[in-house]
């Protein structure tokens, strides 16, 4: 299976505590995540204004092979914050549990069918990429994940994301739950894990036999608690030990990681020995 990476340490990334980036350390980020072969780089929320908006126009201005994407809430303002910045793939984020939808939003599953409905069309009407991405998908109700995906392959979404936005999942129900979506809707799958009990690459391949394409990593598995996918650790069980196939070169990463630690301040974690 060909397998291509989302890179969120810039987004997602950048939620750990202690870390704050330039402009110019980002753009440094993603120059090297361009340089290493990251298919999709998710460059950070442009509804937040100011730097973080200027950050990511100036990273679309790089001209970079890999594709820029940003993250949205699910509305218009945040979408039209997206497109000023001229980014490749426009991602929304959908509210997808009841803990989610009603004690959050207070809202009910109607207002997101139709709110999702709205935005895609309206992304697709620019004529740019659209993902979708399930937040809080581990604690929702697998049949309306189900309902959602085939809505949005239907309005012409390219793909949904499943977020295990609290870091519940273990790999045995990963695997079923990527593996029903894509048997029920055929859409294509993203998969974006928290490393809360340890399992964010565990569950990272377990949705790949899944039957998910697209894994958000983070370069030193930095994000939000205690961070995302490492994505060196899972390049490496993806091509050395199940012989998955990406365009990432072993031999390219751990330059790219010290790199990157030294931008963001942080100690290098002691790499497998098939790095050193």
């Amino acid at each position: 299976m060909d397998i291509k990476i989302v890179d969120t340490t810039l987004r997602d990334g950048e939620q750990k505590a202690g870390i704050a980036l330039s402009i110019k350390d980002k753009i440094q980020i993603a120059k090297i995540l361009d340089k290493v072969g990251i298919y999709q780089i998710e460059a950070g929320i442009p509804s937040m204004g100011g730097d973080e908006k200027k950050s990511i126009k100036n990273i679309v201005e790089l001209g970079l092979k890999s594709k820029i994407s940003t993250w949205n809430r699910m509305n218009i303002e945040d979408i039209n914050d997206s497109i000023d910045c001229g980014v490749d793939i426009i991602h929304i984020s959908v509210p997808s549990s009841d803990v989610q939808i009603k004690s959050k939003l207070n809202k009910d599953k109607h207002w997101i069918v139709e709110n999702v409905r709205r935005c895609i069309s309206y992304v697709k009407n620019k004529s740019i990429e659209v993902t979708i991405g399930f937040e809080d998908a581990s604690r929702a109700d697998i049949n309306f994940l189900i309902n959602l995906s085939n809505i949005a392959k239907k309005e012409g979404a390219d793909r949904i994301r499943y977020a295990d936005t609290v870091g519940i999942l273990y790999p045995k129900r990963t695997y079923e739950e990527i593996k029903r979506i894509k048997a029920e809707t055929g859409i294509e799958i993203g998969i974006h894990a928290h490393n809360d009990f340890g399992m964010a690459i565990a569950n990272s391949i377990a949705a790949v036999k899944g039957g998910a394409k697209y894994i958000d990593c983070t370069f030193g598995g930095i994000g939000e608690r205690t961070g995302n996918c490492n994505f060196n650790d899972f390049i490496l069980v993806a091509k050395e030990m199940l012989n998955y196939k990406t365009k990432i070169q072993v031999d390219d990463i751990l330059k790219a990681e010290i790199d990157i630690m030294n931008i963001v301040s942080l100690p290098r974690k002691s790499l497998p020995i098939a790095f050193e």
